[in-house]
């Protein structure tokens, strides 16, 4: 059962809140260094005045993050490491050893879906960079909620 640390962020644009979960337990992804590839898929969505996305677009987003996890459980070619949402757009955030394994199983996941507005980047962090600045982050925030 993955391990994971919900902390609210304030918008630099707003000053709203930005809600980010980071997964803790992903020390057998980061060990392995064919993991060097980090992904992010993010969703745009018509955002209330707080930044969020309505209940509607909310329970589409968990059944396809729902979807996404049970193609990377049984085949862990990919881990997702990190979901953030406000300001009008959902990112989530993974690792992964191959960028074309990663589109099939993607593409897999979502063939039930209807067409959704994502877009999607990708980088080389071999080191794990960003998780870890990601994760220090959440961490200080929850530790200041304390």
């Amino acid at each position: 059962m993955a391990t994971w640390l919900t902390s609210p962020f304030e918008s630099n644009e707003s000053g709203n809140l930005v809600m980010g979960t980071i997964r803790r337990d992903v020390d057998k992804f980061r060990k392995d260094p064919k993991f060097k590839y980090r992904i992010e898929v993010s969703w745009s969505y018509q955002p209330d005045a707080k930044g969020m996305p309505d209940e509607a677009t909310s329970e589409q987003m968990e059944e396809v993050e729902n979807a996404l996890s049970e193609v990377f459980t049984k085949d862990p070619v990919a881990v997702l490491t990190g979901i953030y949402t406000g300001e009008g757009v959902r990112d989530w955030e993974f690792y992964t050893l191959s960028l074309h394994i990663f589109q099939r199983k993607f593409n897999e996941a979502l063939a039930p879906f209807p067409s959704l507005p994502l877009s999607f980047s990708a980088t080389e962090d071999p080191s794990w960079e960003e998780y870890t600045q990601l994760l220090s982050a959440a961490e200080a925030a929850d530790s200041d909620a304390e």
